[in-house]
């Protein structure tokens, strides 16, 4: 258990060189101007109380011309005027543009790990909290822990200089630095680890706190706060929640309590007052001590002291910030299994054959699809149906290589798709996915999606796209058209279209690009029957020199295919056309009946009501 935690520190210390050497590489100038600014910080503390002093009162003593103290005066109000217009420099022009800068390049460098890492990540809950984890407020995070290493470094320079000018001037006065080394080593850190243990009781009813915080005024929730009497229960849930807290905090008061006054005497009383009375006594009692040396000590003793305070909290903190860096530093050195920047073969423009040989695939041990045959031919209509959690989708993700297989392979044109450069490989399909997301971009954007389109054609093809998929219609009455920002999320103004109208906007998607191979996912779940049929009858007709693939849970929108494959138990149970399926009268004949059965019934309580 030892071994760990020294390992786990040594890696805290490692990431914070690391997070160095981050900040250097994206603004090398901004690490050089924090590393002054805190060296001036401590040297001007030190100066001050160490010899400014001094110089000060001996020459005062030793009878020294006015004028001759007056200079040394000036050049030091000088040069601290300098000292100050630089920080004041620094803090008002250059940290708000170093920190543009930084945001950019880190922001930069995190996006584009984020857009190569493979689709896997996003759907591990371990990774994608770690990837949250590095990018919230990850650039003012970075700056603050290299100033925190700064701060420890300056830190123990500056504390050493002062422990030996206070040797220096009396041996016997460092002894009283071991109160505040007590008082920051040893109580800070027993508070420290009180607060920990309290803020981990404290979990569950800040979470239950914050829950109930949320959910009201959340939109989804609004209508149950209203029609039902749940506001009691929630209510006394957070009562429940603030009395736990209360609890806590008193389960520890007492410790606290003790803790904090000995840390304060430790770290300021008995040094102050200690060292004040050892200093008065030498020299008003003994005379064994000058006021120089008197002014010096007790200057000593309070820069001292905060100088230790300083260090102990940049110590403290480089091991708080070497997790989050720990975060940030995993998530960059991700070797990624599929980057998506591979490169490769060119595959070319056109698609011959598409064959799945022998494909197995597993996703957190729980196999999905077993020993799978398949091909799709030039030209051709597919459709891929079966029961939900088939594997259906897992399918249409392994062709777009989100994943690899577990075992065989995909070929395309007679050629292992690994092999193939995987962005020019990608840019052969066209996909409507069931599971959509619109964008808080126009509608245009929205059909677009950064496809190359000439911006003289832009328009006139999404145009086509909106009609062919049955949107075109609701987006002209919407107030600035194709120019309509979709979502509230930046736009008071933004339309939030129904289900429906969002999935026949994902559907122009497929229709706007240029592709031999076009692929829909339950392009029609959302849509009403008569909608439904015509936009297949429009894919068919507008894609017919494309390869076409459906998945569908509706078999009567996939019956006009030429082949259809049926997913049963992780594989292909039945293949074949419509008709010879129904012939064979097996799963898929006996799906279609049903679905006909319940279709036919729907309709007849509709003409009855």
């Amino acid at each position: 258990m030892k071994k760990k935690r020294e390992i786990g520190r040594r890696r805290a210390l490692e990431n914070n060189f690391y997070a160095c050497g981050l900040l250097r590489k994206i603004c090398p100038s901004l690490v050089g101007h924090l590393a002054i600014s805190r060296f001036l910080g401590y040297f001007e503390w030190l100066f001050y109380s160490a010899f400014f002093m001094r110089y000060v009162i001996n020459s005062l003593e030793a009878g020294a011309s006015f004028g001759t103290i007056m200079i040394f005066v000036g050049i030091v109000v000088a040069v601290s005027g300098a000292m100050s217009l630089y920080n004041n420099v620094l803090n008002g022009h250059i940290m708000p543009i170093s920190r543009a800068i930084v945001n950019n390049g880190l922001y930069k460098i995190l996006f584009k790990k984020s857009r190569n890492v493979e689709l896997e990540c996003f759907e591990n809950s371990e990774f994608y909290n770690k990837y949250t984890l590095a990018m919230e407020k990850a650039d003012e995070r970075l700056i603050d822990t290299v100033q925190a290493v700064l701060r420890t470094f300056f830190g123990a320079i500056a504390s050493v200089c002062a422990f030996v000018f206070m040797f220096q001037v009396d041996p016997i006065s460092v002894l009283f630095i071991i109160f505040p080394v007590i008082g920051n080593f040893i109580f800070n850190r027993m508070i420290s680890h009180l607060d920990y243990a309290r803020n981990q009781d404290m979990v569950p009813h800040n979470r239950r706190i914050a829950y109930i915080n949320r959910v009201m005024y959340l939109p989804e929730y609004a209508k149950e706060m209203r029609l039902t009497d749940v506001f009691k229960l929630m209510r006394r849930q957070y009562r429940e929640a603030i009395d736990g807290l209360a609890d806590v905090t008193k389960k520890y008061t007492k410790k606290a309590v003790v803790l904090h006054w000995l840390y304060v005497m430790f770290t300021f009383t008995f040094i102050f007052e200690g060292l004040l009375i050892y200093g008065a006594y030498r020299t008003l009692v003994s005379h064994s001590m000058t006021l120089a040396q008197l002014a010096v000590i007790t200057s000593m003793m309070v820069s001292t002291t905060w100088i230790l305070i300083g260090f102990t909290e940049s110590l403290t903190a480089l091991f708080k910030n070497g997790l989050f860096i720990e975060y940030l530093r995993s998530f960059l050195e991700y070797n990624e299994k599929i980057p998506e920047n591979s490169e490769g073969a060119d595959p070319g423009k056109r698609i011959e054959s598409i064959e799945f040989r022998n494909v197995s695939f597993s996703y957190k041990d729980k196999q999905v699809l077993k020993n799978l045959n398949m091909e799709f031919h030039e030209g051709r209509t597919y459709a891929i149906v079966g029961y939900n959690g088939a594997g259906k989708t897992t399918l249409i993700k392994l062709l777009l290589r989100f994943y690899d297989p577990t075992e065989g392979t995909i070929l395309l044109n007679g050629r292992d798709i690994r092999e193939y450069d995987l962005k020019k490989y990608r840019a052969l399909f066209a996909t409507a996915f069931q599971d959509h997301r619109m964008f808080s971009m126009s509608v245009m954007d929205n059909v677009v999606m950064g496809e190359d389109i000439p911006m003289e054609q832009r328009e006139e093809k999404v145009t086509q796209a909106l009609k062919l998929s049955g949107a075109y219609d609701k987006v002209m009455t919407l107030k600035k058209g194709l120019d309509t920002i979709l979502t509230h999320e930046f736009d008071n103004e933004g339309a939030v279209l129904s289900g429906g109208e969002f999935q026949k906007i994902v559907v122009a998607r497929a229709f706007v690009k240029e592709c031999p191979f076009k692929i829909f996912d339950e392009p029609s779940s959302a849509l009403d029957p008569i909608a439904e049929s015509t936009l297949f009858d429009n894919i068919y007709e507008s894609c017919k020199d494309n390869t076409l693939v459906f998945i569908s849970h509706r078999l009567s929108s996939v019956q006009n295919a030429d082949w259809v494959y049926l997913l049963a138990d992780n594989t292909v149970k039945e293949e074949g056309s419509h008709k010879s399926l129904m012939e064979q009268k097996g799963i898929y004949a006996d799906m279609y009946t049903k679905q006909a059965r319940n279709y036919l019934a729907l309709s007849e309580g509709g003409e009855v009501a």
